[in-house]
């Protein structure tokens, strides 16, 4: 049942005796709008309506959990300081003898939001709280980039991916239970016994690579276990995964043995603990482990407008769309122009911005070839004429229609291989044995060719020098503990971004201002209560 606040104000209360507490700090600021901040009702659909016990009230557990992702503590430590902390007590207008609660309360509270759709409940409200106050216009332009969030899994080994899953299938298959396990054959019964690396020497190859050869036998033999059970959700979920892991990780030689694969697969998976981490690369010199957070950022206000966490090995072009798409449905925004880094600026994003109803106009250069003189951006691509010019004035018209990886016609133009041979940037630019240069065009060729004409105007130089203030964003979503993820699972990891980002939201709203918190109080009064995604049955 609904528990609400008790907004008569006592003699115990932080706020009535003098404290230390700067009226103008976060904590002092968030005491002064407390009674608007969080309304118990916001979030009373999350709550049976006659029966039980009162819970917590929502508005007290959504200040504690802003206030635990702006100072990044764990759940007992946002306890701790909920009892003893003079900052957190004047804050949430508590009184000095507040006794706490549970931490496992906290994690009650999270999963609630998330049963019924409300993860981005302060995020959302404050972003409207914005709108309201006169600092976020109808028609915005948008800043992008991303930044690496560490994942909170275990990082495993393709044996262990193998053993921990050949256990869990069989767990999942109801081996465990004694009167079913007695059919099942003594090596299979062994990953049921002991979850731990065989006792071999693993400085040697041979005994790794016989291990492997056990590994996958193994593998195999609980994945035939497991047909019989096909009709299982949770019996897939797992024999899917392990049928991945051998697919990623295992390879066969040309004398039909068994061997680790050489490379990563694009997709692998890294993690039985959380099985959404992936391997990526912000360059050949830094990895990570993990999940990767989008940012937008309205540049006026500096305000976030929508943050994602999506797979590490995901491009960042991909994500351009669907967070821009997200400022319009959840925020209301009309968004009239992005801005982003080359990675963002993919002929497909060009495209759909274009044909977007209206129009965003992106801002994005197309990246900084490795060899400029020799690049496919210094031939004079001429589309009517279907003909190519090269740097050294040689022109050739001959070309292929072919398709693009996803099936789109695109045509590849071939230059005489005599002719090339005689000129003199013939070793950096042909790559090939047999014939000429070829330069290949891409669907949209037209708009690339169109951008990179705009990236050479004092225009475009001065809209990209606003991309910049994105970075300073991420750096201080850092600085409140988004670098580090605190849940198993993206769907808990996006409410890790999300209040982070309210947090760091409702600190700019403070600055905004300028003190004068009325005007934020009026503004938190005349937004809306939120719509929740799910009702409870």
């Amino acid at each position: 049942m609904l528990g609400r606040w008790n907004s008569q104000n006592g003699l115990s209360e932080a706020q009535a005796w003098p404290h230390p507490v700067p009226v103008d700090s976060f904590y002092g600021q968030m005491a002064a709008v407390h009674g608007e901040l969080f309304k118990d009702e916001d979030l009373a659909e999350m709550y049976c309506p006659d029966n039980g016990r009162p819970s917590l009230p929502p508005s007290l557990m959504s200040g504690v959990t802003l206030l635990q992702f702006y100072d990044d503590v764990g759940d007992r430590e946002a306890v701790e300081r909920v009892k003893y902390d003079l900052r957190w007590k004047v804050a949430l207008q508590l009184p000095l003898d507040y006794r706490g609660f549970d931490p496992s309360s906290l994690s009650v509270f999270r999963s609630r939001l998330l049963e019924h759709g409300q993860e981005r409940y302060a995020f959302d409200r404050f972003i409207q709280v914005g709108r309201e106050a006169g600092f976020l216009p109808p028609k915005v332009k948008e800043v992008i980039d991303s930044t690496a969030m560490y994942g909170a899994g275990a990082v495993q080994d393709t044996y262990t991916l193998i053993r921990k899953g050949i256990r869990r299938l069989l767990k999942a298959l109801g081996y465990q239970v004694p009167s079913k396990r007695r059919g099942l054959s003594v090596n299979l019964a062994a990953y049921l016994d002991k979850d731990g690396k065989a006792d071999i020497d693993w400085s040697d190859p041979q005994a790794r690579e016989a291990q492997l050869k056990v590994l996958v036998a193994d593998a195999e033999a609980a994945l035939a276990l497991a047909v019989e059970q096909a009709d299982d959700a949770e019996v897939r979920r797992i024999g899917w995964m392990l049928t991945k892991i051998l697919g990623d990780d295992v390879a066969i030689n040309d004398q039909g043995e068994l061997h680790l694969a050489q490379g990563v697969a694009p997709d692998r998976v890294i993690s039985w603990t959380d099985p959404e981490m992936r391997h990526a690369r912000k360059s050949a010199s830094q990895r990570w482990d993990g999940d990767k957070v989008q940012v937008l950022e309205e540049p006026t206000s500096e305000l976030i407008t929508e943050i994602a966490v999506v797979a590490a090995n995901e491009g960042d072009g991909r994500s351009l769309m669907p967070m821009l798409e997200s400022v319009e449905v959840h925020q209301g925004l009309e968004v009239e122009q992005a801005i982003g880094d080359h990675a963002y600026g993919s002929g497909d994003n060009r495209a759909a911005c274009a044909q977007h109803d209206p129009p965003i106009d992106l801002v994005s250069p197309l990246g900084v070839p490795a060899d400029p003189e020799v690049d496919k951006s210094a031939f004079n691509i001429d589309l009517e004429a279907n003909q190519v010019t090269c740097p050294q004035g040689h022109t050739s018209s001959t070309f292929q229609e072919v398709k693009d990886d996803q099936g789109r016609p695109i045509k590849r133009f071939v230059f005489p291989r005599a002719v090339c041979e005689s000129c003199p940037l013939f070793a950096r630019c042909v790559r090939s044995q047999t014939q000429g240069r070829t330069v290949t065009t891409h669907y949209h060729e037209g708009l690339l060719q169109a951008a990179r004409q705009r990236e050479a105007t004092p225009e475009f130089k001065i809209l990209y020098r606003l991309r910049p203030i994105v970075e300073r964003k991420i750096a201080e979503l850092v600085d409140h503990g988004l670098r580090q993820a605190r849940y198993v699972g993206r769907c808990k990891k996006q409410l890790q971004a999300l209040w982070t980002a309210a947090a760091v939201n409702l600190k700019r709203l403070f600055k905004l201002v300028a003190g004068d918190l009325a005007r934020l109080r009026r503004a938190l009064e005349a937004v809306e209560r939120p719509t929740l995604a799910t009702v409870p049955a």
